[in-house]
């Protein structure tokens, strides 16, 4: 196995032992890189200088007094939403032409005190309002879609171009490129994560979180990002009630993809946990509350540029940036009011369960290109509206939202399991998490 290839919890093991030299890891990251990234186009930017110079300074940090912690010489992708002092946010798009960070991020700020090197910044869809990234190809197959809208960490991850990345998650946007490249993602509870330094899409919705390639390994890097420690999960499973949602999560869902889920959720109920069918609330509503918020709020931070230099964005997001400018502001406002009324609710049906367990999208990474797809029933949706379909409630209503990859379809497309919880109960996802990723290597094995 070569370096680039560790989970973070193993290279971090190894560079503490001294069996592995930070410098050792970043070179094997950079020359996976030089290999794979002419066709996957994960990275807007690569600081190959910068990264060997934070490599250099963590080895002698090392050698002199030992490792700050589990990331101390880690090499890490970001997306270009977040700030890097000295680097351009370019958010992918030609509006941030010329930009340059003045200061760190908090997250940046926070990871590099941890000793984390910085690969380079990853691809976003334009302003993370997409959930494709179109510039950057899957990692299992390039001829397929990346996800989005962090599509470009997912797939540093997947592919050894950054042993761990840090992403943006507003409807979906950790989530849907985690589970269609193989990964982990995690969206925090709301404002867990600091979100000072980050281009915004939607106030009110937007988080901050990591993509790993273990469950164990998002463990590691979400101290860094909240400042706070993490308590260190019980394994144990038995009565822990897992909640099955009888509708929406299931509904025009590929066969392929429900049936390696529920063998997952299987895997849970046999290591003791109780699952529970439930009734989600509230779901009609969903995906107007998602886009009544969202669009304008993305209009009110792009509207100075909208309307000065409108040519410079892609056709896909002028149209949905313009598309804010008519929204009335009581529509603005009853979207917020029907968002409090699903978030009550949702906190009342969490009260019943411990965790919801459920797809993270409803289909494998599509081919490029493809815009539409159609379901058994005849309904036909964008894809991006498929992709997002499953994972926005965890966005509007504020609650922490795991994908753990379960398996793959016949043409070995990867697979996620999303786990939900209460507000702040991450130790209790990343608990299921790892038990899921345990019961998968015994089933395989």
């Amino acid at each position: 196995m070569q370096p680039y290839e560790l989970t973070l919890a193993a290279a971090s093991a190894a560079v503490r032992s001294r069996e592995l030299s930070p410098v050792e890891l970043l070179e094997s990251v950079l020359t996976r890189l030089d290999e794979v990234e002419p066709r996957l186009n994960a990275y807007v930017t690569v600081d190959a200088d910068r990264a060997r110079q934070a490599a250099g300074r963590a080895e002698r940090e090392i050698a002199q007094r030992g490792v700050r912690g589990p990331l101390h010489g880690i090499p890490l992708g970001l997306k270009d939403l977040i700030d890097v002092a000295g680097l351009p946010t370019t958010a992918s798009s030609r509006v941030r032409a010329g930009h340059r960070a003045e200061t760190d991020s908090v997250v940046a700020a926070r990871l590099a005190a941890a000793g984390a090197v910085l690969v380079g910044k990853t691809h976003t869809h334009e302003f993370a309002f997409g959930l494709i990234t179109p510039q950057t190809a899957n990692a299992r197959d390039p001829s397929r879609i990346a996800g989005g809208s962090s599509g470009g960490s997912a797939v540093a991850v997947a592919a050894g171009t950054a042993t761990f990345a840090l992403g943006t998650d507003t409807g979906g946007s950790i989530r849907v490129p985690a589970a269609l490249n193989g990964v982990v993602g995690l969206k925090p509870t709301y404002d867990l994560v600091p979100r000072d330094g980050v281009v915004p899409l939607s106030w009110s919705l937007d988080h901050v979180g990591p993509i790993t390639r273990t469950v164990t390994d998002a463990a590691l890097v979400l101290p860094a990002l909240t400042g706070r420690r993490l308590s260190t999960p019980d394994e144990n499973l038995a009565g822990l009630r897992v909640g099955v949602p009888r509708n929406h999560y299931f509904e025009r869902v590929d066969p392929e993809v429900e049936t390696v889920v529920r063998q997952a959720i299987g895997r849970l109920e046999s290591l003791g946990a109780r699952v529970v069918d439930v009734e989600v609330p509230m779901t009609r509503y969903l995906q107007a509350i998602q886009w009544g918020l969202m669009v304008p709020e993305a209009t009110a931070y792009h509207e100075r540029t909208l309307r000065t230099v409108p040519e410079l964005y892609t056709p896909d997001v002028r149209v949905l940036l313009e598309a804010g400018e008519l929204l009335p502001a009581g529509d603005y406002l009853r979207a917020r009011r029907a968002r409090t009324l699903l978030r009550q609710s949702w906190l009342r049906l969490l009260d019943d369960v411990d965790v919801l367990a459920a797809p993270a999208v409803p289909l494998t990474a599509v081919p490029a290109g493809q815009e539409t797809v159609t379901w058994p029933d005849g309904t036909t949706e964008t894809v991006s509206d498929a992709c997002v379909r499953l994972s926005a409630p965890a966005n509007i209503t504020g609650v922490p939202a795991l994908t753990v990859p379960v398996g793959a379809d016949a043409a070995g497309l990867p697979i996620g399991l999303q786990l939900l919880g209460r507000p702040h109960s991450e130790p209790l996802l990343l608990r299921v998490g790892q038990a899921s990723e345990r019961s998968l290597a015994v089933a395989g094995s």
